[in-house]
């Protein structure tokens, strides 16, 4: 009896304790507003580039898009290295690889139980190569994650567009994600119908985009499979196209769509792709997808026309700068490599990003708040400067117009400023801008809508010893986890 009644004193004491520091010590944390991003779309965030790689039969014919009457025979790469493409991408910062394992033309990269349109029928390996198998391997060999993209249109196959070939693209689809491990993406587009071999017909089909691949049914079989992968198109449904393929991400970039009326190849929504919705209903972050050249496949007579180092760095700051994720490809050349062309200008703009963001201004400097939720430290300012992601500055629910300043102890030039808000719990800011202290007058340098992920923002230079960011509409009072000035 005595025990019972000194375990009910400790357990009273207990909780007065914890109601004690909650009321004195602790400020509860600003409840999320929806949507939100899963673990999965976080993780995606966070790897900010990929890339996308296009080989098949049109490398060697000297095509965009196949028509489907390529001879597997043509397919036959000299001095294939997987491992010189993954090395590349490793020192050029990408986290992430995505291959055609098939394209538009229908040739698998793979040997396929399904068709004879496939790796197994060209010279390569003497018949005897999985380039698929081989890319998977390489890519996490190098630290990269592995996606795939396989096209929805086979301009091969003499049954596109009756019943029996969307049962042949999910047994496709079932053969690449039992045989190959993880792959963190599935990549899709609109791309669907139209002129093509089809098995010797050689005539225009078209298919109900919207309904056709009953998408659905078929996401749901590849989930069962692999109940993490993320899958992009043009309306998601967990990432979602731009709007454009010249590597432009949107100004006002919000994460969040609703996508009940959009799918793979709907026309008129390059938009809402680009933008998203602030009333969006569904996470579905933009991709902004571009190539290092002018096709996504290699050509000989492009090789003068690769993007530059500086060309890359503005795709950079159009793209992650504005809170999307990079993905850019880059195409092997008929000998299976890399060209010294597409190496060159990778590297020179990993140069250029590791030396523009070299010396983060803010990491020395005296920062403060016009306010801080429950005038509690760990809501401070200071945490937009400690490096650490999991810790943010926010104000109490009912201040949405707020400021944080930032003073030098000696004048500096200022030329970027990077914000990132804490996506964890939404995403929320709306507009804001940046003043710079100039002749002890503040000046606005720039302004912007979004911020979410990540925003870069590129100012005119100017000398300054304090920059004030002052955040003037949002969904709900800022939540912001990093600030850094360069």
């Amino acid at each position: 009896m005595i025990q019972k009644l000194r375990k009910a004193i400790e357990g009273i004491f207990i909780l007065a304790l914890a109601f004690s520091c909650q009321q004195n010590n602790q400020v509860e944390s600003p409840e999320a507003i929806e949507p939100t991003p899963t673990q999965e779309q976080l993780a995606w965030h966070n790897m900010e580039m990929n890339a996308f790689i296009h080989f098949t039969t049109n490398t060697f014919t000297d095509k965009e898009w196949g028509y489907g009457d390529e001879s597997p025979e043509v397919f036959n790469p000299t001095a294939l290295d997987v491992d010189q493409w993954m090395q590349t991408l490793k020192k050029a910062g990408f986290k992430g690889v995505i291959l055609t394992a098939k394209h538009h033309d229908g040739f698998a990269l793979y040997p396929s139980d399904y068709t004879e349109h496939d790796i197994t029928n060209s010279p390569y390996k003497d018949g005897e190569g999985d380039l698929v198998k081989e890319v998977a391997e390489s890519a996490r060999e190098h630290g990269l994650k592995f996606g795939i993209y396989l096209s929805p249109w086979d301009r091969n196959r003499a049954d596109y567009g009756e019943t029996s070939y969307v049962e042949y693209y999910r047994n496709q689809l079932q053969e690449v994600f039992t045989n190959y491990g993880d792959i963190f993406e599935m990549w899709f587009d609109g791309a669907n119908g139209g002129d093509g071999y089809y098995g010797g017909a050689d005539e225009e089909r078209r298919i109900d985009k919207q309904n056709y691949y009953d998408w659905p049914t078929t996401l749901s079989m590849v989930e069962e499979i692999q109940p993490s992968v993320m899958f992009f198109s043009d309306a998601g449904p967990d990432l979602r196209w731009v709007g454009n393929e010249e590597g432009i991400g949107g100004k006002t970039n919000w994460n969040m769509i609703s996508p009940d009326t959009l799918y793979a190849g709907k026309a008129g929504i390059g938009d809402i792709l680009q933008t998203g919705s602030k009333d969006g209903t569904e996470w579905i972050p933009a991709e902004v997808n571009t190539s290092i050249r002018p096709g996504w496949f290699y050509h000989e007579h492009e090789d003068s026309l690769v993007k530059t180092p500086q060309e890359l760095f503005q795709v950079y700051l159009q793209s992650v700068g504005r809170g999307s994720t990079l993905l850019l490809n880059v195409p092997p050349d008929k000998r299976g490599l890399f060209h010294e062309n597409d190496v060159e200008a990778l590297l020179g703009m990993r140069r250029l990003i590791d030396s523009v963001f070299a010396n983060n201004l803010a990491e020395n400097a005296q920062i403060s708040a016009s306010s801080y939720r429950g005038e509690k430290e760990n809501y401070s300012a200071d945490n937009l400067i400690d490096g650490d992601p999991q810790t943010y500055w926010t104000t109490n629910d009912n201040i949405i117009q707020s400021s944080v300043e930032v003073n030098f102890e000696k004048e500096h030039e200022v030329n970027y400023v990077l914000l990132q808000e804490y996506i964890k719990l939404g995403q929320r800011i709306k507009s804001f801008n940046v003043e710079a202290k100039v002749n002890e007058k503040w000046e606005q340098v720039v302004e912007g809508t979004t911020i979410g992920y990540k925003r870069i923002l590129e100012i005119p230079s100017v000398k300054t010893k304090a920059i004030k960011i002052n955040f003037k509409d949002a969904r709900g009072n800022p939540v912001v986890s990093n600030l850094e000035i360069y």
